[in-house]
């Protein structure tokens, strides 16, 4: 794949997703910072002020951005037809997720890209970033290593490294592989098997007083570093439903 191809690929297949952004100028300047890097993806999850004069004033002339994003009532909805989702976060709080570094993310996100994968970075509100449900959306983290005596960075500078990373992946001059993979589980995809999952081990009496929540923490764990893709997933929910008709026979109902 040539370098004008890649990059029309990435244009057409990654997102940046801004969740419950506070203040409407963080978006301009979000929108500006991707734009600056060949980039015009951006999605909006419940902003408190938006569309706003403000949010042009700051993307200073990259008013196409603004034009084209689209907004949603929650990060499901905004992420949920994307096989890759990378949450931006300076702490993880307890909940399992590989952590990567924005170089190493970008390479991810480009790879998942050639495969025909759609992929979405997502970043928190200005004051909390990510919430812990928000973050368990995300298959995977990424953390900028800023200074830690003055790690604070402002949420559009966090969305131009990001974005920076990016356009130098496809600058790179190792050339993208095609993949031969299926098509890759989307994310609504993978949240219906994790439910269907956590109801099939409540149905076979799994847990026997054990913390449901670790468990199914560390089994999401397992299944997005296993990257599925639909056929897998088809197979896993169709022992699941075996598992779940067995013990509802074992019941008698």
């Amino acid at each position: 794949m040539n370098q004008a191809v890649l990059a029309d690929e990435v244009l057409r297949k990654l997102r940046f997703v801004l969740s419950h952004t506070s203040h409407p100028g963080n978006i301009g300047s979000a929108a500006r910072a991707i734009r600056t890097m060949g980039l015009r993806r951006l999605s909006l999850v419940s902003p408190e002020q938006f569309p706003h004069i403000d949010a042009h004033v700051l993307a200073a002339g990259a008013d196409d951005v603004l034009e084209a994003a689209i907004c949603t009532n929650d990060l499901p909805e905004a992420i949920a037809d994307c096989s890759l989702v990378i949450g931006a976060t300076a702490r993880l709080r307890g909940v399992a997720l590989e952590e990567w570094s924005p170089r190493v993310a970008a390479a991810r996100a480009l790879d998942a890209i050639t495969a025909g994968c759609e992929v979405a970075f997502v970043f928190g509100n200005e004051r909390s970033g990510l919430s812990n449900d928000e973050i368990k959306l995300c298959h995977a983290a990424v953390h900028i290593p800023s200074d830690p005596s003055y790690s604070s960075l402002n949420l559009s500078q966090a969305v131009q490294v990001i974005a920076y990373e990016m356009r130098m992946a496809v600058l790179s001059d190792a050339p993208a592989r095609p993949s031969n993979r299926d098509i890759p589980a989307s994310s609504v995809e993978l949240e219906g098997f994790f439910e269907h999952l956590a109801s099939t081990l409540r149905d076979i009496d799994f847990h026997k007083g054990r913390s449901e929540r670790t468990i199914m923490q560390r089994l999401r764990r397992l299944f997005l570093r296993a990257s599925l893709d639909q056929r897998e997933l088809r197979v896993l929910r169709g022992i699941l439903a075996d598992a779940q008709r067995m013990a509802r026979l074992a019941r008698g109902d």
